[in-house]
């Protein structure tokens, strides 16, 4: 580290309002020479070789970063990611970052890519003997020239010893060298069978005839493909989750009481709050005080910084309507249509998610433990789509907790079959890097295997949605405990 980088190190801790580029120049102060190799090894699917091979410096390489537009002072995560991988977490604090919150974005925003993460990973672990025994199983095909451990499995990559799809070597390399790193490998293979494969590169596109002119690169293609795959899943990197309304009716004027609600809007300010979400729950609600609370997050300037939004309705209700505390009906899609993109500019392109705990039709017979949220309705108008009430506007989610027409139970001390199951596939499948319409097929599945003790009333809970990407919440660093 030069005494200009610590002189520069100094200034910034005294002067917040230093620029991006500024910065930049301090983060490069603080990184070492194997930083810089690691860095240029880790950009290699996202630079041209012969730009890396002329830096000489962090900043170089920052400079390309910036000139491709894969950083900026808007978005520098994919710095903040190449940071963590290099351990120097310290310096996230520049580029307003902290390690949990590059943890809880991978799983999204990923750029380096599982198999080069896997060979810097590897590298780590191979010290100069491993390497020297290494160098010496393969003296025939390696030469004699002075190696890193990282520049040897750069050496194996170039010259198609292994890719991403063929480790045989690498494993057999580290298998009698340093057996302790086939953990790692393993690792790898099992989130390469988990993520979505991208398309390959037609190998003849690759073999260009020396002295042509690339019309893609390969740096260029990997970049297509990891935006595409950004492309589909929504942003939940802004300032904040987002806010998540519950309106939870208890009592009625004269509809019956809905005991165990109370425990369902509990399990849902805990798991919306679990995902960073802020949480408002509003009790026995008035047609009034909706029409207040709807207005009030129609026109709310915190959805400017958010991610998502989500509204929980937990009431009695039939077709396509929930039932305010004073009775009155209120159509589903009037609920949703203050959040479209011309009523709401501020979640424009952004999901906003609608769970509804109601009945749908007509009441059946309670038993003792297990009530339905319906109200008689023998003479209703027939069953309509559950799309219709659903705004045509994009990114609508609406999760009913029951087929139209039919009603929902909820168990009188341990709240309903619906919430309940979305509160436990919430908690164990968002760790699991679930997106929401697979943790929504989850919940039908779980809810439709509940009956009562004389298993002769069944439920199926049914989403409808515009959604027009993956919702993957990121994962939380704590546990949500029961």
């Amino acid at each position: 580290m030069t005494s200009q980088g610590q002189s520069l190190r100094f200034r910034s801790d005294d002067n917040c309002q230093v620029n991006f580029r500024e910065k930049l120049l301090i983060i490069d102060s603080n990184l070492e020479a194997q930083d810089v190799e690691g860095l240029k090894f880790l950009c290699r699917d996202w630079i041209s070789h012969k730009k890396l091979e002329k830096s000489s410096s962090a900043s170089d390489i920052f400079d390309h970063l910036l000139a491709e537009e894969l950083l900026s002072e808007e978005d520098p995560f994919f710095l903040a990611e190449l940071l963590y991988i290099l351990k120097q977490n310290s310096l996230l604090r520049y580029l307003r970052q902290s390690r949990e919150q590059v943890e809880s974005l991978l799983p999204t925003r990923r750029r380096v890519s599982l198999f080069r993460n896997l060979l810097y990973e590897l590298s780590e672990g191979i010290g100069s003997e491993n390497l020297k025994d290494m160098v010496f199983l393969m003296r025939e095909s390696i030469p004699k020239i002075q190696m890193t451990s990282l520049s040897f499995l750069a050496y194996l990559e170039k010259q198609a010893l292994i890719d991403e799809d063929n480790l045989m070597l690498l494993e057999d390399l580290c298998r009698k060298v340093v057996p302790n790193l086939m953990r790692k490998i393993e690792k790898y293979k099992r989130e390469k069978a988990s993520q979505v494969v991208t398309p390959p590169v037609d190998q003849e596109t690759e073999s260009l005839h020396q002295g042509e002119e690339e019309l893609f690169s390969r740096s260029d293609v990997n970049q297509f493909f990891g935006a595409l795959q950004e492309a589909t899943v929504y942003r939940m990197d802004r300032k904040h989750r987002g806010h998540c309304v519950v309106v939870n009716n208890h009592s009625f004027t004269s509809l019956s009481d809905r005991p165990g609600t109370h425990r369902d809007a509990e399990c849902l300010e805990r798991v919306f709050q679990w995902l960073g979400f802020s949480v408002h729950i509003y009790n026995n609600v008035t047609k009034g005080r909706l029409d207040e609370v709807l207005k009030e997050y129609k026109s709310h300037p915190g959805h400017a910084d958010g991610d998502c939004f989500v509204f929980c309705v937990l009431t009695h209700g039939k077709f396509g309507a929930v039932y305010s505390s004073d009775e009155a009906l209120v159509p589903i899609r009037e609920i949703m249509s203050h959040f479209t993109a011309q009523q709401c500019p501020g979640l424009a392109h952004k999901p906003k998610l609608f769970f509804i705990q109601a009945c749908q039709g007509e009441e059946i017979q309670p038993s003792v433990s297990i009530e339905a949220d319906a109200v008689n309705s023998e003479h209703s108008p027939p069953t309509p789509s559950l799309l219709a009430s659903v705004p045509s506007d994009a990114d609508f989610l609406l999760g009913l907790a029951t087929v139209p027409g039919y009603v929902s139970f909820r168990h009188v001390e341990e709240g309903s079959w619906y919430i309940q199951s979305l509160y436990n596939n919430l908690k164990n499948l968002v760790p699991r890097h679930e997106d929401i319409l697979s943790i929504l097929t989850a919940v039908n599945n779980d809810v439709s295997q509940q009956a009562n003790k004389e298993g002769t009333k069944r439920q199926m809970p049914q989403p409808a949605y515009t959604l027009r990407k993956k919702l993957v919440f990121p994962v939380p660093q704590e546990k949500l405990l029961l």
